[in-house]
This record gives structure tokens, C-alpha cells and sequence, in this order.
């Protein structure tokens, strides 16, 4: 629907980079994919 596609890129966003998930202790999946990503280079 057209509401779903205005809606969910933002609802993606806040999801990945605002919400803390209680599995990486508080913090949002972009904090772990930083990590990850310094890592490999």
C-alpha cells in the first residue's frame, strides 16, 4: 500500500538505529554493524 511505502523507511530506520534491542544490551543493530565492519578492514 502507499501508506506501507512512505511508512516503512522510516519505521526501518528508527528500528536499526534509535531503538535499543535488549539483545546487544541496550544498544541499536547500527552500533554492532560498526563494530563488525572495523573488524574486517
Amino acid at each position: 500500500s502507499r501508506h506501507r511505502q512512505t511508512a516503512l523507511p522510516h519505521w526501518l530506520d528508527h528500528y536499526n538505529t534509535t531503538r535499543p534491542h535488549s539483545s546487544l544490551g541496550g544498544r541499536p543493530p547500527t552500533s554492532r554493524d560498526h563494530n563488525v565492519r572495523r573488524q574486517d578492514t
